[in-house]
């Protein structure tokens, strides 16, 4: 697969023709955009979605606190990773030439605006949950008598208990505020023991999270009605301050810096030990956004912004109820269905009973599942039977992210104590599942199976799972790659590709790369497959050379790329140049996309869309027409310098032309969709396809449902 070719750091092309964007490299700021800014408008997408009345009611609100969920971890990772590059004196460069403080700059006025679309949107929206008999009543004077009696009942036996109110002056610090929890800000005003004159005194008091954020009120009429916990508790504020009077009580959130970064070099002797500590240690991250209700006094938010050490742009005023994402509990109401998606039925395939049918299904031919639209539980029906058989020997699987109370954990601990070798690669770096991943790789070890806590200075990203099976006189070698996690709950809303196979070629590939995570070998030789860091970026780059080589030869050459971020500037570059030899490339990018299409004499062959739905698009495919022989191969990988440089991933081909077909029907519906995707343009905007009159409307996710059903 690999081919020797130009090396990416010196690929350059003069401007050339009508190449007005000067030569083709990394240093032309003119030709990227940058990787945040892009993220942005990838989140502005889903609050369209939010804001689409073609979707129910609860599923816009979703998309709406899926957007804050996102934009919250925007900061506590990659806007906290910019204030720290700023503190260490590195004002480096993006690749559109604006330096750090510049793009932080751009990202606060950007998210500023964003967040105004985004609380816009939910004021609509609770206005229309209100009309269809869901009250949040944000406003206590909305309240009737009987409700306050039975607040006040509430506060007292369920919520009183557990508050602890917090004054601050010299001898009681501020406390630690923790991350994304909402608190309560409050002045009070007492007589001074010394001069017997008024003074205000600042307190603060943590809504408590182990109390449902939002409380159902006794109604007899058809509208189910709630109060916020922070109302609640702001109602009966005047009980926990005895002798004193509430002169101000404002609510506030903040975020602080989650990334965990560790050194592994020091850490190798107990990868585990650090990992724990450093979770612990997550809390007391810095603060990197505040959030605070419009109106808030300038005392509390001058105090406030004092005592968590932020400037003025990281503090954001909001106009109606802090933590979007909580009102998710609406969601989960029962009696809701007709304001949901209709209900979907996974299609079901490989499900069989016994060893011999589940195994010889996939002897036969190899097998390829589209998730959601399939189950995911033939994965772990082949782990389950696997468990059992007798003739399986042993099991290899790579965890990366996986359900809390998934069955795959169940599986492989019964494998291991029915005598089999089982292994698992439990990666601990998996961002915001680290204590999890903890917590099951010990369950699993406790079970007899051997965990491997991941590689030094590498993320194991990559979804295989290899089985090996004494059939007659020999040992067969099972195996399943996918693009996505092994995570029956998210697969139920992913959208991703599962592989199974015998074919010699892979499953020795398999078998290679998992003694070479496990041991200090170097990776040789591969029959089939790609990984990182070893040689995938190499191969993609041979790959869109040859097409390259192909257009310049007059034949006909085409690449589709359906990815969830295009960030990596070599592999960039090459389609530039691609796209100035003639190969025709449409990239299918949900996510961040730091190509620009449509540059005169650069990308005038390169089409962008993105597609956000009721699935989140996340499957990886990546076509070649290859002289008409037409390649095409899955992976776990985006195009991403962490992909390709701080992961272990790998690219796998599809081999039989039945599923081929397959995918190639998938793209094909993507790249017709005129209702859910929108097309990027050298200007940066994300617009929705207008369809001309009599177009027939496509919504690929809808036409894989039904090709599904």
């Amino acid at each position: 697969m690999a081919q020797k070719i130009k090396s990416p750091e010196t690929q350059t092309l003069g401007s050339g023709g009508n190449g007005n964007k000067g030569p083709i490299h990394i240093g032309n700021s003119d030709i990227f955009f940058d990787r945040e800014l892009s993220w942005v408008d990838f989140n502005k997408r889903v609050l369209e979605e939010a804001n689409d009345p073609e979707n129910p009611l609860l599923e816009r609100l979703k998309f709406l606190c899926i957007t804050e969920s996102n934009l919250d971890e925007f900061y506590m990772v990659r806007v906290a990773g910019l204030r720290n590059l700023l503190a260490e004196g590195n004002d480096e460069k993006s690749l559109n030439g604006q330096r750090a403080s510049e793009i932080l700059t751009d990202l606060s006025n950007k998210v500023r605006s964003f967040v105004n679309d985004q609380y816009e949107t939910m004021n609509q929206t609770l206005d229309q949950m209100k009309e269809n008999g869901i009250h949040l009543i944000l406003n206590p004077d909305e309240l009737n008598k009987n409700e306050i009696e039975d607040i006040k009942h509430y506060y007292k036996e369920d919520v009183s208990p557990i508050l602890t109110p917090l004054s601050i002056d010299p001898s009681h610090p501020f406390p630690h505020i923790l991350n994304k929890s909402l608190n309560l800000a409050i002045v009070l005003a007492t007589d001074d023991e010394k001069t017997g004159l008024k003074k205000d005194l600042f307190a603060v008091v943590q809504v408590p999270s182990v109390l449902p954020r939002f409380l159902q009120l006794k109604g007899e009429g058809k509208t189910r009605r709630f109060f916020p916990l922070e109302e609640i508790i702001k109602l009966h504020v005047d009980d926990l301050f005895y002798g004193m009077s509430v002169k101000e009580v404002y609510p506030f959130r903040i975020l602080r810096d989650a990334d965990i970064s560790i050194d592994e070099e020091a850490s190798v002797k107990d990868l585990l030990i650090t990992m724990k500590k450093e979770i612990r240690n997550r809390i007391w991250g810095d603060a990197v956004r505040m959030d605070i209700y419009e109106g808030t006094s300038p005392f509390v938010r001058n105090t406030l912004k004092e005592l968590m050490e932020l400037q003025d742009h990281e503090i954001f005023e909001v106009s109606s109820i802090l933590n979007i994402s909580d009102t998710m509990y609406f969601y989960g109401l029962e009696h809701t269905s007709k304001f949901k998606y209709p209900f979907f039925q996974q299609k079901t395939t490989l499900k069989f009973e016994s060893p011999e049918k589940i195994f010889e299904a996939i002897k036969k031919k190899d097998r390829l599942l589209h998730h959601p639209y399939q189950s995911f539980g033939a994965i772990e029906d082949l782990l389950r039977i696997s468990s059992e058989d007798p003739k399986v020997l042993g099991i290899k699987m790579t965890l990366y992210r996986t359900s809390g109370d998934s069955p795959i954990i169940q599986y492989l601990g019964q494998a291991a104590e029915n005598g089999k070798q089982v292994t698992v690669l439990v990666e601990l770096k998996a961002r915001f599942d680290e204590e999890r991943n903890i917590k099951w790789a010990q369950k699993l070890e406790e079970r007899g199976v051997h965990v491997v806590y991941g590689v030094v200075g590498l993320k194991i990203h990559s979804k295989m799972l290899l089985i090996v099976r004494r059939e007659e006189e020999h040992l067969v070698r099972y195996v399943h790659l996918g693009t996505g996690n092994y995570n029956s709950t998210t697969s139920k809303y992913y959208t991703d590709l599962s592989f199974f196979t015998v074919n010699k070629d892979i499953t020795e590939d398999v078998s290679t790369i998992f003694n070479t995570i496990t041991s200090y070998a170097k990776m040789p030789f591969l029959n089939k497959l790609a990984a990182s860091p070893h040689n995938l970026k190499t191969v993609f780059l041979a790959l869109i050379e040859k097409e390259t080589e192909n257009a310049k030869a007059g034949k006909p050459a085409r690449i589709i790329f359906k990815m969830n971020s295009l960030v990596d500037p070599h592999i960039i570059l090459a389609m530039y140049n691609a796209s100035r030899a003639g190969v025709i490339i449409e990239l299918i990018i949900r996510g961040i996309c730091c190509l620009k299409p449509g540059l005169p004499g650069i990308s005038e062959n390169i089409t962008v869309i993105s597609i956000v739905g009721r699935f989140l698009e996340h499957t990886r495919i990546y076509y070649f027409l290859s002289g008409g022989e037409e390649s095409i191969f899955l992976a776990s990988a985006d195009c991403m310098p962490r992909n390709f440089e701080r992961r272990i991933e790998v690219l796998f081909p599809i081999l039989d032309a039945k599923n081929k077909d397959r995918i190639k029907k998938i793209l094909d519906v993507q790249i017709r969709d005129n209702v859910k995707a929108r097309l990027l343009s050298s200007d940066g905007v994300y617009r929705k396809r207008e369809r001309v009159e009599g177009e027939k409307p496509v919504d690929s996710q809808i036409e894989r449902m039904n090709f599904a059903e």
